[in-house]
């Protein structure tokens, strides 16, 4: 959707709430930022799934912190655009850390929220991340499979030499795509569903991710994110059956990487 018709949308809705010829909505209202930005943000939408490209510093679910995460955002912000005085559904099948940005897919009805899940767990559905890297990996192109141990005290993981009864098998694939002046920008297909599973890997071979401090990254990076980016997704409609394939571009931060 354009800009112009997300800035019409919310014209009509603030005029509607003002004249109160709507009763009222469930959700916050958003500002005519807030919702252009969301609705900019949408990669792909029909009656049943949603995927969006999430900033870093968002969090999918929310947690602790109480901030607003992204699902309610886009609970207000599709009450707003389809008039909805009610509940708007809005499942979470999986999620990407606060300090990662890009491909989030979220589930519209129930069916398919069930359906996703089960995707997701199967590995049925496949994510590619771009990582920019300090240092360019060796060989460029590789495969890794290692033990990984979640300390939960430290929220971080490690890599086990060996299988241990609290260690998980990960397994991923990169590639050396190019480098900029000081950083290498790595793809990488993910195999498994680790806990900081990239980041932990991705380290373990010399290369850590840009502003990552956790994994042996030397600065951080202003926004406090760091440079890892769900960038491709690719797996068969839980309802329709069809072939669903999305792309999310890179952060503006990413000095020197074009799509």
């Amino acid at each position: 959707m354009c800009h112009t018709d997300l800035l019409t949308i919310w014209q009509n809705y603030s005029y509607l709430c003002d004249s109160n010829s709507i009763d009222a909505m469930v959700y916050r209202q958003l500002s005519e930022s807030e919702f252009q930005d969301l609705g900019s943000r949408i990669l792909y939408e029909d009656n049943h799934i949603l995927i969006v490209n999430k900033r870093i510093g968002e969090i999918t679910q929310g947690d602790k912190t109480g901030d607003e995460c992204l699902a309610d955002a886009f609970k207000a912000f599709i009450a707003m655009r389809d008039l909805k005085p009610g509940q708007v559904y809005i499942g979470i099948p999986h999620r990407l850390d606060r300090p990662v940005s890009g491909i989030v897919i979220l589930a519209k009805t129930s069916k398919a929220m069930e359906r996703l899940s089960a995707m997701f767990r199967e590995g049925e559905v496949h994510k590619k991340y771009w990582a920019l890297c300090c240092a360019k990996p060796d060989p460029e192109q590789g495969y890794l499979e290692n033990w990984l141990v979640r300390n939960e005290r430290q929220n971080k993981s490690f890599i086990s030499l060996h299988q241990r009864k609290d260690s998980k098998l990960a397994k991923l694939s990169y590639s050396y795509i190019k480098s900029t002046d000081r950083y290498h920008l790595v793809e990488v297909e993910l195999l498994t569903g680790r806990h900081h599973q990239i980041r932990c890997q991705l380290s373990g071979i010399g290369c850590p991710i840009k502003g990552d401090l956790k994994y042996g990254a030397p600065h951080s990076n202003k926004d406090g994110g760091i440079c890892l980016h769900s960038h491709e997704t690719a797996f068969i409609h839980p309802v329709r059956k069809t072939e669903i394939h999305v792309t999310a571009p890179v952060p503006e931060s990413w000095a020197g990487v074009e799509e």
